[in-house]
């Protein structure tokens, strides 16, 4: 059964939740206008529209795109291309170029390219190679929005068997390396424990004997690489797979020899029932290995593995931790793996392994929005510390700071990009190089998870970024005039207000933001305090009164942007703006 689903309008505070999870970030004009819908009507604005493909990424040294074209000696180096691969990136996620009625549809998309990046994970130094970098990030893109795609090969199952022949992939795990003969396990072995199957539910484990994981073994591990042994990258990007019309690696020898894979039968361990892995008959070529062969012993593992009910549940606990809260005992993982991730898994079993069913559902359900049935201290407002892009993003998205154009201006687009990057390493997320091949701790490492984000140098980080956004005199690329935000978003009577403005910001920058209050008598405790609500009015007022503000700021007075850059310091440096 589907996750039963909020119903009603959504209102500012779950407005602002939706867009903060689903997407990189949203205007306070699109979050007033979500608003007023219901979570049917908004996700279908979010992930039901058709979407122009990305722009070509453009060299700016020669001003042409390279990825298809391929690279030639009058291109940049290819350190040099692989930096402006993440950078174009970057660039979609903050919908440059985009029409603003799709911006946030774009913005969702690109939000669910990046959570299959953290989960079939790269490392950009490992690869090498732009175009790779590139074609994997398309492949991610065109399998994202599935549900839209009438091929029924366009899911989540087939992905990882496309991802497994993928360049990129290959590289980086050392697929290339792998034949018959001197199999290499690279792969198969975290193709079983990061990418499908995983290792059962974190911190529930019991102790485990050398070699047997549980849920499966290490003889499993093996069979696993024989299967996947004989394929190599292509570095011409001239083999194209059917199904997907994107570069994929070649077999080792010719399509109608595929020297280099184990064509004898793959016994794998009683957890998968014994079963043997084994070259088609009529794929054979007088009873030798084709690419045909091999291709289909990659999708009978695949389908061996997606047999298994571990497996959907496994994907389904990476979406939640990644859309909606990572349980940090093992005792909370227990509590939502049942009611929660079985029924996610259900519902992504029965959509033929397409993601999209699963996400937005979870994102319409009652769980995502009040978890506990409304309950104070169970629910998923702020749940969540923001990744670095997130952080970085969506404060960039909310004020609407512009991004130059690539096609006009490239060089000053990846400047653009590139500090929005040198900001979310300095709070210690290294873009597309993560420490190892698991990926981002933030998204895999139990009991850490998100907490992974926060440490006293990232925070200062975090709270530096803000500050060269905000302030003028602070050295920064990224500007924002408060005053003129203030001035041409908020209504004069509650700009005017001292105590109306702080409440009126806190509504579209914080996660929780119910019965605010400066009354300590008529706090109910239920989010921010009085406490925490008067905070931020001194730190805005200073030594002024309300009254004082008022008239200032009826009059125009010259220093107002000065003032409001202490709200919204005070605002965007707490800790709970921290938290989506």
């Amino acid at each position: 059964m589907p996750l039963p689903e909020f119903s009603g309008t959504l209102g500012l505070k779950r407005a602002a939740h939706l867009l903060r999870r689903a997407t990189f970030g949203a205007t306070k004009q699109q979050i007033d206008a979500f608003a007023s819908l219901t979570p049917v009507q908004a996700i279908n604005l979010l992930f039901r529209q058709a979407l122009p493909d990305p722009v070509l990424p453009i060299d700016p040294k020669t001003g042409q795109e390279w990825v298809l074209s391929g690279v030639t000696d009058a291109n940049s180096d290819g350190g040099e291309l692989e930096e402006y691969f993440k950078r174009w990136f970057v660039g979609q996620m903050m919908s440059v170029g985009v029409a603003p009625g799709l911006s946030l549809a774009y913005s969702a998309r690109e939000k669910l390219v990046l959570f299959l990046h953290t989960h079939f994970t790269t490392i950009t130094s490992k690869v090498g190679n732009s175009r790779s970098l590139y074609f994997q990030n398309q492949l991610f893109r065109l399998f994202a929005l599935d549900i839209l795609n009438p091929d029924p090969k366009i899911n989540f199952k087939n992905l990882t068997v496309k991802v497994s022949i993928d360049n990129a992939m290959l590289r980086l795990l050392d697929g290339n390396l792998n034949v018959a003969g001197s199999v290499n396990e690279n792969y198969g072995r975290e193709l079983l424990e990061l990418y499908s199957l995983g290792r059962g539910l974190e911190g529930t484990l019991p102790p485990i004997a050398e070699g047997d994981y549980i849920l499966y073994t290490e003889q499993d591990v093996q069979a696993a690489a024989k299967v996947l042994s004989g394929w190599d990258i292509d570095d011409t990007f001239s083999i194209i797979d059917v199904d997907t019309n994107l570069p994929r690696g070649t077999v080792k020898g010719s399509p109608t020899d595929a020297s280099a894979h184990d064509n004898d039968p793959k016994q794998f361990s009683a957890r998968f029932g014994n079963a043997i892995v084994q070259g088609d008959p009529l794929l054979l070529n007088g009873g030798n290995p084709t690419e045909a062969s091999a291709l289909d012993e990659i999708t009978q593992l695949i389908d061996l593995i997606y047999a298994k009910p571990e497996t959907p549940k496994n994907i389904c606990w990476r979406i939640y931790r990644f859309f909606v809260y990572a349980p940090h005992t093992p005792a909370d993982s227990l509590a939502i793996d049942g009611p929660i991730i079985t029924e996610m898994a259900n519902t992504f079993v029965s959509n033929n392994y397409k993601i999209q069913p699963v996400i937005e559902n979870l994102l319409r359900s009652q769980h995502f929005y009040e978890a506990g049935a409304g309950t104070v201290t169970d629910d998923n407002f702020g749940g969540i510390i923001k990744s670095p892009l997130d952080l970085v993003v969506q404060a960039l998205r909310f004020f609407q700071v512009p991004i130059p154009d690539m096609a006009t201006a490239p060089a000053a687009y990846y400047d653009a990009t590139a500090e929005i990057l040198s900001n979310v390493y300095n709070q210690a997320m290294a873009f597309y190089e993560p420490y190892d091949v698991a990926g981002y701790e933030a998204y895999h490492q139990f009991p850490i998870y998100h907490r992974f984000w926060i440490t006293p140098n990232t925070l200062a980080n975090r709270y530096s970024f803000i500050r060269s956004v905000i302030t003028a005199a602070e050295p920064g690329m990224f500007k924002v005039n408060v005053y003129d935000f203030v001035k041409n978003n908020i209504p004069n009577a509650i700009a005017a207000d001292a105590k109306l403005l702080v409440i009126e910001l806190a509504k579209y920058l914080l996660p929780v933001t119910d019965n605010l209050t400066f009354d300590d008598a008529a706090d109910d405790l239920s989010g921010l305090t009085a406490k925490r609500i008067n905070y931020f009015k001194e730190r805005f007022l200073q030594t002024f009164d309300e009254a004082y503000w008022t008239t200032r700021w009826n009059e125009g007075a010259g220093d107002l942007r000065d003032q409001l850059e202490f709200l919204f310091n005070a605002l965007m440096q707490s800790p709970e703006y921290q938290l989506a």
